[in-house]
């Protein structure tokens, strides 16, 4: 590759290699103040599937350690968007160590809370927010459970903001508008200093929730056969782990308590995570 960026996020390190500039200098950007990997665990490619779409309606097939073989090219505006997904395509498939969940987790005087739900529950959304206010933002992607004793550790990735999410937060920390991606307009959020800061530092969970916005406030009980159910649906790698996997969701599910939250705006959910954090 032509151009690389290095970073390690957490207990995960990345070589990004790109045919064009323009994505690693945004990855630099974004990912400023990260540590470089040194010896990387997973690598991403970004390159043209013809010679000539480097310079001809330049388009960014996505490869690396792991692929999808049938995956749409993107646009080389959304370079950075590729890369993202890159990484995230690599966690996905090749990460053996942990129990992937794809959820956001925030820590809090050494005990962790776990938020995940389908596309587009709100949940980045709500993790940023409560980053924002006295909790450290742990991951927003991905929650990575110890396989052998259950802590969650770190992994703060810049959170992924879509369409009217993005005026909630500082300009400032925010990377560039990718403008009418397959998932509507995104720009990425850097976790603050602190996040960045004590990335190696676990935390034991302590709550699940599952948020769903756009609905009237409300909270309700969740029966651990649904928890489990839903944690199965949500893991990138649960069946590949086996026993291992198996017995980490099991120890999630019998050990903490579970509720799903609905609320119609930012100042509602924070209510509500507030609340049940204080009862947890």
């Amino acid at each position: 590759m032509r151009h690389v960026f290095s970073v390690r996020v957490g207990p995960a390190g990345f070589r990004v290699g790109s045919d064009w500039r323009a994505p690693v200098a945004a990855l630099e950007a974004l990912y400023a103040g990260y540590p470089k990997a040194g010896i990387a665990d997973f690598t991403v490619r970004l390159e043209a599937a013809r010679p000539w779409r480097r310079w001809i309606r330049p388009s960014v097939t996505i490869a690396g350690d792991y692929m999808l073989p049938d995956a749409v090219p993107l646009a080389l505006r959304h370079g950075l968007l590729a890369a993202e997904m890159g990484m995230n395509l690599q966690m996905a498939l090749g990460a053996r160590r942990w129990l992937l969940l794809h959820a956001a987790s925030l820590e809090r005087d050494g005990r962790a809370l776990i938020l995940t739900g389908a596309s587009g529950s709100g949940k980045s959304t709500l993790a940023a927010l409560l980053g924002d206010r006295g909790w450290r933002l742990m991951g927003d992607e991905f929650a990575l459970i110890d396989l052998a004793n259950g802590v969650l550790h770190p992994f703060p990735r810049p959170v992924s903001l879509k369409n009217a999410a993005i005026a909630l937060f500082d300009a400032a920390r925010l990377g560039p508008l990718l403008a009418a991606t397959p998932k509507g307009d995104i720009r990425h959020l850097r976790p603050n200093a602190d996040a960045i800061a004590r990335m190696a530092e676990p935390a034991a969970p302590a709550l699940i929730l599952f948020p769903r916005f756009g609905h009237a406030a409300a909270e309700r009980p969740v029966a651990p056969s649904e928890v489990f159910v839903r944690l199965t649906q949500a893991s990138t790698n649960y069946v590949a782990l086996g026993e291992a996997g198996f017995d980490a969701l099991t120890r999630l599910v019998t050990t903490l308590p579970a509720r799903a939250i609905d609320y119609p705006d930012a100042d509602s959910a924070v209510a509500l995570v507030e609340r049940l954090w204080a009862a947890a």
